[in-house]
């Protein structure tokens, strides 16, 4: 074959595009390049003949983790497989290239000559599946199998940097539902909002991920503050709970969080993750829409709850369930017109299970709808005891409502009880307007039929629509708790929309019921926008039946407001021992009562004004405190630093011991310990302070 059929067939592959070819000098400058090369590249061959190769070329790796072209080159050794594309175009066309360095006869560097080859789509399906394999398809956030990969490396990186991370978990409250009645397209449009607003919701570098369904993880590096932490939780929280406008239609939601911070509540991955996973659910558990953060005592605390949902069923066999009543009242006469059944538990080994814990156990339980069956009929049976003038409300499970023998229930117990149908008020959520709309129909026409009067409950939560208001049979509406609870806390905007509340249910011939009541200014504010209906504290807490026997035995009761009622705090954190201490000496001492800005203890003798002490809260917890009165065996302390929320009604401090610092001092690092976290040698010091009683 002569030099001039090799060079045109050379030049007949490179036009086919199978085969493109280059050269460089000693100098890494291009001598020579396929026009095929230049054209796939969208430059002129005359503008990249005698440039360097690395000017011309960038690697086309996606995170930087390949070959380094100029490392290449400057090895003068053979090489192959190098993914480039034009430097000055990132979006261009992707080739491969291959070189061989090429020498003079007495061994010289003279440069390279190699092939290239257009591989553009073969790395955009390479990299579509590496990007499928990494995000989630939905919403474009990082998959479960990449945040854990990502946590896995931070923390192992931060472990030997001594760096803290904190993990959040978010899971959707009431998704589910939406999902359910809506369809799965408006669920999945509504997941992308939602991952929309958790990237605009964290104005700091972190990674978020799907983990699939409704779950959602957030990896905040170098933050353990949980003042930052509460703050950042319950701005999700909110803007997550801001209302959806879907193809199907408008839709509210919530969310709950759980927190863990490395290496505080954990060392590797698993046990941070656990540790989230614990918060989470106990945040759940908590009423929905807070954050937790993990602290030791949530295991335990967990697994009994689990153990209280699992024995459910044997309490509905057993009867061991029970009601107590909450007295609703006119407001002009003040006269009790209803009583609120709330369902509460007699367990066996636990003893009383109040209204609020019962209803947070039972909530997503499989069991609801019985639980709210069996309220129904105990309900009924109990208002036939009651003078006529005197309703029953009970409260209805949204899977219950939409059940298809419902009607028939509700029938069945009125005529067991024997009472007149009106005297029965059932309380339906907003949310069973996502169901089939047809069968919500239906049955509230038939509840209407039946002569039972209708409350809306917990409108304003979100769900609320003109629309089914107007074709429902409602008797009453019942304005949202957290809306009463806002209007006490803002007053103007808040009023506001009571007002607006009251004057449409006006408008449509309905009655209002406000709920959660506890301050006399919040009471006259009430019912100075109209409300006919209250109920809350400042009336009183929900009754046994031996009180309310006692109470109905007049016929007619009436209900005086008495300012000095509150609703019980659910969490107290009275009356448990902790220690405090004071040169190096630990003193055990009961914790009476606790604020963000001071305590009160008990058990010491003979402390003086101005004392400090270093409070251990358990936990790494610790706060320095000075005495700012001492009375007998009791001392008021006020913090050096406010304690913050814990965001399910507790306080804890914005920070904690560092598991890095004991690990200086020699101890292996581990998680915090969830009980006392100063346990002091005190072989050699001297207690300052007598115990004035022995502490138990």
């Amino acid at each position: 074959m002569s030099d001039g059929e090799r060079l045109a067939m050379l030049d007949d592959l490179e036009q086919s595009g199978l085969g493109w070819f280059w050269a460089s000098d000693a100098h890494g400058q291009l001598t020579y390049l396929s026009g095929a090369i230049a054209a796939r590249l969208d430059v002129p061959l005359d503008e990249l003949l005698g440039q360097p190769l690395t000017t011309i070329f960038a690697a086309a790796d996606r995170e930087g983790r390949g070959k380094s072209l100029a490392l290449m080159l400057g090895a003068h050794k053979a090489f192959a497989g190098l993914a480039v594309r034009a430097a000055r175009r990132s979006d261009g066309a992707v080739l491969r290239l291959a070189g061989q360095p090429v020498t003079t006869p007495d061994g010289r560097f003279a440069g390279f000559r190699g092939t290239g080859a257009d591989i553009t789509d073969e790395y955009h399906r390479e990299e579509e599946t590496e990007r499928l394999a990494r995000y989630d398809s939905l919403t474009g956030l990082s998959n479960r199998h990449r945040m854990a990969h990502q946590i896995e490396a931070t923390l192992t990186a931060f472990k030997a940097a001594r760096r803290n991370c904190a993990v959040m978990m978010i899971d959707l409250d009431r998704f589910k539902h939406v999902n359910d009645t809506l369809g799965h397209a408006a669920g999945d449009d509504l997941l992308k909002q939602v991952a929309d607003r958790l990237s605009r919701a964290i104005d700091r570098e972190c990674e978020i991920g799907r983990l699939g369904g409704d779950e959602f993880q957030v990896l905040l590096p170098d933050i353990d503050d949980r003042g930052v932490l509460g703050d950042m939780a319950m701005k999700i929280i909110t803007m997550l709970r801001q209302p959806y406008s879907l193809d199907e239609g408008r839709c509210v939601i919530g969310a709950s969080v759980g927190i863990a911070i490395a290496p505080h509540d954990g060392v590797t991955r698993e046990e941070i993750v656990r540790a989230a996973d614990l918060a989470l659910y106990a945040s759940k558990n908590g009423g929905r829409g807070q954050y937790r953060f993990f602290s030791g005592e949530l295991e335990n605390e967990t697994i009994f709850r689990r153990r209280l949902e699992q024995d459910l069923g044997s309490a509905l066999r057993d009867e061991q369930l029970f009601l107590r009543f909450e007295p609703i009242v006119e407001a002009v006469a003040g006269s009790v017109c209803a009583l609120e059944a709330h369902v509460c538990w007699n367990h066996s080994d636990r003893g009383m299970i109040d209204e609020e814990e019962f209803a947070q156990i039972v909530e997503g339980s499989a069991l609801l709808g019985d639980v709210g069956r069996w309220a129904i009929g105990a309900a009924s049976l109990r208002a036939a005891m009651w003078p006529d003038s005197v309703r029953v409300a009970v409260n209805v499970p949204v899977p219950l409502f939409l059940a298809d023998d419902f009607v028939e229930l509700v029938a069945a117990a009125i005529e067991a009880a024997g009472i007149a149908p009106s005297r029965l008020e059932l309380e339906i959520s907003e949310a069973v307007f996502f169901g089939d709309s047809s069968v919500v129909d239906r049955t509230l026409a038939a509840l209407f039929k039946l002569g039972v009067r209708l409350t809306l409950d917990e409108f304003g939560s979100g769900f609320s629509s003109l629309a089914y208001l107007r074709r429902a049979p409602f008797d009453s509406i019942k304005i949202d708790e957290k809306l009463v609870a806002e209007a006490e806390r803002h007053d103007s905007r808040e009023l506001g929309l009571v007002r607006a509340i009251v004057a449409l249910a006006g408008a449509l011939e309905m009655d209002t019921i406000a709920n959660g009541i506890e301050s006399a200014d919040l009471l006259a504010a009430l019912k100075g926008c109209g409300v006919r209906y209250l109920e809350g504290p400042i009336f009183s807490e929900p009754l046994d039946e031996a009180t309310l026997e006692q109470e109905l035995s007049q016929g007619s009761w009436k209900i005086e407001p008495g300012s000095e009622r509150t609703r019980r705090a659910r969490r107290r954190t009275v009356f448990r021992k902790i220690q405090v201490i004071h040169d190096d000496y630990a003193y055990e001492v009961t914790l009476r009562n606790l604020s963000k800005s001071g305590a009160l203890i008990q058990g010491l003798a003979d402390v003086p004004k101005g004392t400090q002490f270093v409070v251990d809260l358990g936990g790494g917890q610790l706060a320095v405190a000075t005495v700012t009165r001492s009375n007998g065996d009791v001392q008021g302390l006020e913090f050096e630093q406010s304690l913050i929320e814990d965001g399910s009604g507790g306080l804890c401090t914005r920070n904690r011991v560092s598991p890095y610092a004991l690990a200086a001092a020699g101890t292996p690092l581990a998680p915090l310990a969830p009980g006392k976290f100063i346990g002091m040698d005190q072989g050699g010091a001297v207690p300052k302070f007598g115990y004035a009683m022995q502490p138990a």
